[in-house]
């Protein structure tokens, strides 16, 4: 109990907030609980405020909150204001989340490496050891950068790294994990040759050309993409008539038939990178769910009508 004079000693003040005399001495030490002064003999004593300042130390410190943290929250209660606490807390849940996550993957990869043959392991060792937990996705980004043409606007490559680089999911199944490992390892090994390979249209579409060729090719992909989604076959429709409009825009020429013959044949020899956008698929797929589609599927599919409507005028 408090003394005569309203003022109790460290132990006293540990026992009625329920901590320990060492944790109220180390808030002290640390400036966060004030003397209010010292005994004869050089002991602490400390105020009637004392008791409510060490219940709301012991509450943000039982939250995981760093000492720094504390003190910003502590000297804002003493302002009148509580911003701080609700920045604080937010941060940490921030933290915390992105912590979860870490965790999350890493329990994936685990059970990865556990439940595949004796035989792989090694090899799920080395793909998985390559990978952060959580992932980063900026060796994905890397190889788009060098991809995509040279004079691509910083805008326009922004919106097409958005839809062609996966975000890892926040609770991954061993599958994503091998996927995102697999996809890592495919960007960051070595090309053969000087330069990565690019389609014909890269060569070809100008300096203001890349933007608008993958502005309209990201429209209709995301048309196609709704097709795909329910199971549709390729066919001819609005969806084609954007895809081909992308390409004649880039060019500044005219959607007719015989572009449509010259492209469809441009198309079929361009490099093709099917195996990025497998992985793509099956890291953004979730488990049991329906296949999602990419960028690279929505072209192949509206290849495929091109490919088609070609052939049957041609016949």
């Amino acid at each position: 109990m408090p003394h005569d004079d309203g003022l109790c000693s460290i132990g006293e003040l540990a026992e009625r907030a329920g901590v320990t005399v060492k944790a109220v001495r180390f808030y002290s030490d640390n400036g966060l609980l004030p003397e209010a002064s010292r005994s004869a003999g050089g002991h602490r004593r400390y105020g009637p405020d004392a008791l409510g300042r060490l219940r709301m130390l012991r509450s943000l410190r039982a939250l995981g909150l760093p000492v720094r943290e504390v003190r910003r929250v502590l000297d804002e209660e003493e302002d009148g204001a509580d911003s701080v606490l609700e920045d604080v807390v937010a941060g940490q849940l921030r933290e915390l989340g992105s912590q979860l996550t870490a965790l999350r993957w890493r329990e994936a990869g685990m059970r990865l490496v556990l439940e595949c043959p004796p035989g792989e392991r090694a090899d799920r060792l080395r793909l998985i050891g390559a990978v952060t937990a959580p992932p980063n996705t900026a060796p994905l980004a890397r190889f788009w950068r060098a991809w995509l043409p040279p004079r691509m606007p910083t805008r326009a490559t922004a919106a097409f790294l958005e839809v062609a680089v996966p975000q890892p999911p926040d609770d991954p199944d061993p599958v994503q994990v091998l996927a995102f490992a697999r996809l890592n390892a495919l960007v960051t090994r070595p090309c053969p040759g000087a330069e990565q390979p690019q389609p014909e249209a890269h060569k070809a579409a100008g300096a203001r050309g890349p933007a608008v060729l993958y502005a309209g090719l990201a429209q209709a992909y995301e048309l196609a993409g709704a097709h795909m989604l329910q199971g549709h076959e390729p066919f001819e429709g609005a969806e084609l008539d954007c895809f081909v409009d992308a390409y004649a825009s880039a060019y500044g020429s005219r959607d007719t038939p015989a572009f449509r013959s010259l492209l469809a044949g441009q198309l079929a020899a361009d490099p093709r990178i099917d195996r990025y956008w497998e992985l793509v698929a099956d890291v953004i797929t979730a488990p049991g769910g329906p296949q999602q589609p990419t960028p690279g599927t929505a072209h192949d599919w509206l290849f495929a009508a091109l490919a088609a409507q070609t052939a049957a005028a041609a016949g």
